[in-house]
């Protein structure tokens, strides 16, 4: 019996398109690209995180490498490249946001490349399959949202997506018999060493990318030459990276002892697949489909090194980071796993080249479609929502601030985001971060670190006593408590009750983990009360 006919090109294939058609795409899919990411780029206030790069940055760069590494688990290299952009660029919101931006529109050339080459390896016409890694790249929700960030991620990512393109780079050559050493592979230890200084689970990715190469550069065939350049390029950027390591070590133990994230195994599959897909468990059928399609390919081809290779860069360290959260202390984030996309969604752009007997060719195509349907509409949907609106906050306590008033934020990185979103919105409503400003790498006696990080302490009832009975804080007007997560800094509402002991509840403000509360002296208080998010819980008004 005759086996399956396998079709090496797609009945339409891009060969047959004419090139204005192909142009056309290509601009569509960047003109996308650039609106999912742009739009609304400064309607979005900074949140927590992102108010840490931007402190950092703003701070000086000894602060960045004497005083960050002593409270902060990341390595400082980020935070400095924040800072050199802004000098140049401008310290605004905007400013801060382009350099994710920039990164993220660079992501989709170097993906399209990397494309391209996975085709010519896989023995596939290229222009199909660059088009549709690139359009998964443009409208991934994941890649979209990561780009908005001030945080290393975009920058995560497209090194990830250098190192990829690096990779099926030094796959080809090897393949064809020619030496190791090169610029593929010289990107490829830059890349590498780029990812371990941006992130504390650099390590992670790294060791993918050491456990990928090996699958591609044909060992059998390593000449001494080789070998060298192989153990000398790397050793040289495992050097390089020892003063994060040596910072690294010195937090990890109060993270493991102490951290906000808990693990759970609930909807543990979706969790774990969702830097790939997004939301939608539709999208993951569309997206096995074509990983499917795209590893048939590169089997038939018997490019299962590639393969092998590919697969790991996308599924490694996040199972890595499932094993350690599971038995050491969490570390898995989606956010953190989103480089991952990136090889993820070059196999799955292969797979349009995949054919098997006529009609064959519609199951990857109507994969495609689907996928990028849907994630086209999540990234639509995603627009018209603002996450973690510190806007909304300042926006209801600044008809209620009055001249003598205080912000006292607890813990104290509360004042980071609401610092900016005053900073943003031209207001002037002073903060005064407990115990002192981000780090308080001196706490008093008693206190303890609730998120690992040695810059944010929780205090015990003495202390916070001792702040609400001083004399600075008792001659305040109106204290505004600015509590971020109090269920985990403020545990049974104890600098709220130790506050509230000479004052009245004047107004309430909830979203989220942001929660302000206004405490006015008695004898100038006339409540008054209602309820909802976003609205005074009292008046404010002062008696006559």
């Amino acid at each position: 019996m005759a086996g399956p006919v396998w079709h090496k090109r797609a009945p339409m294939t891009a060969a047959k398109l004419p090139r204005p058609a192909l142009f056309l795409a290509a601009a569509l899919i960047a003109g996308f690209a650039l609106w999912a990411r742009a739009w609304n780029l400064g309607a979005e206030p900074m949140w927590l995180d992102e108010g840490y790069s931007a402190y950092a940055a703003a701070q000086g760069w000894d602060f960045l490498w004497n005083t960050v590494p002593r409270y902060e688990t990341h390595p400082p290299f980020y935070y400095s490249l924040l800072r050199a952009w802004t000098l140049v660029a401008g310290d605004g919101l905007l400013a801060h946001r382009m350099l994710g931006l920039l990164c993220g529109l660079a992501t989709l050339p170097v993906a399209a490349l990397a494309a391209a080459r996975l085709a010519r390896i896989a023995g596939v016409d290229r222009a199909p399959v660059a088009l549709a890694a690139a359009a998964l790249v443009a409208a991934s929700p994941v890649l979209v949202w990561m780009t908005r960030e001030i945080r290393p991620y975009p920058l995560m990512i497209l090194a990830y997506a250098g190192a990829t393109l690096a990779l099926l780079a030094i796959a080809e050559r090897r393949a064809a018999g020619r030496p190791l050493a090169g610029a593929a592979f010289a990107g490829w230890l830059g890349c590498g060493a780029l990812m371990l200084w941006l992130h504390n689970l650099g390590p992670l990715y790294a060791g993918a990318m050491g456990l990928a190469l090996l699958c591609v550069v044909r060992v059998r065939t390593m000449t001494r030459a080789d070998w060298l350049w192989f153990a000398g390029g790397h050793a040289l950027a495992i050097a390089l990276w020892l003063p994060a390591l040596f910072i690294l070590l010195d937090q990890a133990p109060e993270w493991v002892k102490a951290t906000w994230l808990k693990f759970s195994t609930v909807d543990l599959w979706r969790r774990a697949t969702y830097m790939f897909t997004g939301p939608r468990d539709d999208i993951r059928a569309a997206a096995a489909i074509l990983t499917l399609c795209g590893a048939a390919l590169l089997w038939r081809a018997r490019r299962r090194g590639t393969l092998a290779a590919l697969l790991i860069l996308a599924l490694l360290p996040v199972a890595v980071s499932l094993l350690v959260s599971a038995q050491v202390t969490p570390v898995f984030i989606i956010r953190t796993m989103t480089a991952l996309a990136v090889p993820a969604l070059l196999l799955m752009g292969l797979g349009i080249g995949w054919g098997w007997r006529r009609y064959g060719w519609l199951l990857p195509v109507g994969a495609l479609a689907w996928m990028l349907v849907g994630q086209v509409g999540i990234d639509i949907e995603s627009r018209g929502h603002v996450r973690r609106d510190w806007y909304e906050a300042v926006a209801w306590l600044a008809p209620r601030f009055r001249p003598g008033d205080v912000v006292l934020a607890y813990p104290n990185e509360g004042a980071l985001p609401f610092d900016r979103a005053v900073r943003d919105r031209g207001l002037a409503m002073p903060s005064r971060p407990i115990p002192t400003a981000i780090p308080s790498l001196d706490p008093p006696p008693g206190s303890w670190y609730v998120s690992g990080s040695r810059g944010v302490p929780s205090l015990d009832r003495t202390h916070l006593r001792a702040i609400a009975q001083d004399p600075a804080t008792r001659a305040v007007p109106t204290v505004w408590l600015l509590r971020l997560g109090p269920w985990a800094y403020d545990k049974g509402d104890v600098f709220l009750e130790e506050l509230a002991r000479d004052r009245v509840e004047v107004g309430r403000f909830r979203d989220g983990a942001i929660d302000i509360v206004g405490l006015r002296q008695k004898q100038k208080i006339l409540p008054e009360r209602s309820s909802g998010r976003g609205t005074a819980e009292g008046g404010g008004g002062v008696a006559p």
